[in-house]
């Protein structure tokens, strides 16, 4: 493994890059206060811009850690702050994993970024960091989550029932996957 932590990942659209605290009104506003959107999350709706400012503090800090990876979601065109966020939510180095998390404001669903925003974070870990497996996994009560894993040629490798809990309570997880050698 070479983890190198959060690069910046340039796009066609999209500049993945690190959080900082002045994205604090941007991320609550476009996102983490909308109960829409952390509808399937296993965090709960931010209730104040403080809240996000606390996380993002986390966050920031985290950087220094050479396998700590989550990228702020920037649109070229928008120019300003945050539109999401998409991490790496567990790391395995004895597996060569990494389970890739993502969410965004609902203004911007149904337009083709976030499929854009996971292509390119799966090919920095496959290609940078070395991984040998890329997995993600949704609420089958949120399928448009599961249509951007198949959009990255993501295989679906089956559900756990009642696997999790999210802010809906107890749910299953559908889950899909990506090896290095199905590249």
């Amino acid at each position: 493994m070479n983890h190198c932590g959060t690069q910046t990942i340039e796009t066609e659209r999209l500049l993945l890059r690190r959080f900082s605290a002045d994205d604090a009104e941007a991320m609550y506003a476009n996102w983490a206060s909308d109960p829409e959107v952390t509808k399937f999350l296993t965090w709960p709706t931010h209730g104040s811009v403080e809240v996000t400012r606390a996380v993002l503090k986390d966050w920031v800090s985290a950087y220094a850690q050479n396998n700590y990876y989550q990228w702020a979601i920037v649109l070229k065109e928008h120019g300003s702050g945050p539109i999401g966020s998409i991490s790496a939510v567990k790391v395995d180095d004895g597996i060569a994993k990494a389970e890739i998390g993502y969410c965004m404001g609902k203004e911007w669903w149904h337009r083709g970024i976030m499929s854009e925003a996971l292509r390119a974070v799966i090919d920095f870990f496959f290609d940078r960091v070395g991984m040998n497996r890329i997995e993600c996994r949704h609420d089958p009560r949120n399928p448009h989550s599961g249509q951007v894993m198949k959009k990255c040629g993501m295989v679906y490798e089956g559900t756990m029932r009642s696997a999790d809990r999210n802010n809906q309570g107890i749910c299953d997880l559908c889950y899909y996957a990506l090896l290095q050698s199905d590249r």
